[in-house]
């Protein structure tokens, strides 16, 4: 069984790229084995996303490289030799189900698809709620103990950022690693609803008192 065969038989995550860039890539003799996200060994996945470029070599060295954007982050799909024949035809402005390895080289994880498949624009939207839905069910309680700690952590990050207009909640997951992202999103949406904080637009928060 070549690598490709044994790698076919890993589970493909379906994840959003925001949270393929969150993890944390375990490198073995220099070498890509998999992708750490919380409990998950991610070595497939499974990703619904606009492609936003595109760009395919000349000569004889065959390369094909799309950068793809689901709103989260973006990651580019890179294709070598013969397979850049199946996948040149889909171009930018097209959104696709991409079923595909991740890899890592030069510090930056690509994804070597499998299956490219083109999608109409809405399921983009399905990805977004499944994904949400997904983390809502999943995320572990905070211990009582430590329920006042996180809440008084993530609030005190959104006051800090009044004087910036607010903060970006991608960017409150990003100052607050040691929270797990699932966690800062429920505990926002309560705030949110007891009248704590405020949206002034999708994504950023801002202290009401």
């Amino acid at each position: 069984m070549n690598e490709q065969e044994q790698f076919k038989r890993h589970i493909a995550f379906k994840l959003r790229i925001g949270d393929i860039l969150r993890g944390k890539p375990l490198i073995v003799n220099e070498k890509f084995s998999f992708l750490e996200l919380g409990s998950k060994r991610v070595v497939r996945v499974n990703v619904v996303c606009n492609i936003v470029d595109k760009y395919e070599s000349e000569g004889d060295r065959k390369f094909l490289s799309l950068t793809t954007d689901d709103g989260s982050g973006q990651i580019k799909l890179r294709a070598f030799g013969e397979d850049v024949g199946r996948f040149r035809d889909f171009g930018q402005g097209e959104t696709v189900l991409v079923i595909g390895l991740l890899r890592h080289w030069n510090n930056e994880l690509y994804i070597l698809p499998e299956i490219i498949k083109g999608l109409d624009p809405k399921y983009l939207l399905v990805r977004k709620l499944e994904s949400e839905k997904e983390k809502s069910t999943s995320a572990e309680p905070i211990p009582r103990g430590q329920i006042t700690e996180v809440r008084d952590k993530i609030l005190g990050v959104v006051k800090n950022s009044e004087e910036n207009g607010g903060i970006d909640i991608e960017a409150l997951k990003t100052n607050l690693q040691e929270i797990s992202p699932e966690i800062i999103e429920q505990e926002i949406q309560k705030f949110i609803e007891e009248g704590i904080v405020f949206e002034p637009r999708p994504g950023k928060v801002r202290y009401l008192g």
